[in-house]
């Protein structure tokens, strides 16, 4: 009896865990949306042609930094100055830099869609340095990893990067970075859920 008893306070535990886990940033249906929430929606539909999913859905608990957000990632995602498969990449680094599973789960096969091969991805996703990349993959990378773990970038990675891509290239993939850190931070702060069909990344000890 005792030991049944000791399972069911560990489940209730458990189970209360999850719900408050799920009820910190809950989502907020549509028909709920106070005059500013409605006013970020419409403007996130009207550009992105969707209503709000993802990262918006916290976000949206602030309507006018979810606005400002969505803004900065409409020219960063789509617009950016190194095109939008390395711009793929960088995200994909950052979300397993993170471990962000939802980060992770919707641009793994946009990246792949995009000319990602999926071995790099996979290496990526086991927080491993890919074999095989191509030269701008290559400085991408080590970009990108020495910004989120060394917080500063040396200067034959910068030198690289702007060779290739200029000044505006280098702020733009700085800004990806962060851009996508962001979101990454706002999901892990709002333990937002993985859909039913998406796979958790590997834990990493810090």
């Amino acid at each position: 009896m005792n030991l049944r008893l000791s399972i069911t306070t560990i489940l209730l535990v458990v189970i209360n865990a999850v719900a408050q886990a799920a009820e910190r940033l809950p989502t907020i249906s549509p028909d709920q949306y106070n005059a500013d929430q409605k006013q970020a929606a419409a403007d996130f539909e009207a550009s992105r042609k969707v209503p709000v999913f993802g990262p918006f859905e916290p976000l949206i608990h602030s309507p006018q930094l979810m606005s400002q957000t969505r803004s900065m990632g409409d020219y960063l995602r789509y617009k950016s100055a190194i095109g939008n498969t390395l711009s793929e990449f960088a995200i994909m680094i950052t979300a397993r830099e993170w471990t962000q599973d939802y980060e992770w789960y919707v641009h793994n096969p946009i990246g792949i869609k995009a000319g990602i091969k999926k071995d790099i991805a996979d290496a990526i996703a086991d927080g491993r340095r890919p074999k095989g990349m191509s030269d701008d993959e290559d400085m991408v990378y080590d970009f990108c990893i020495e910004l989120q773990r060394n917080k500063r970038v040396s200067d034959d990675t910068f030198n690289r990067v702007e060779k290739r891509f200029g000044k505006k290239g280098a702020v733009d993939l700085t800004g990806i970075v962060a851009y996508y850190t962001l979101l990454a931070m706002e999901l892990n702060v709002a333990e937002y859920q993985l859909p039913a069909d998406g796979k958790k990344l590997k834990r990493f000890p810090n």
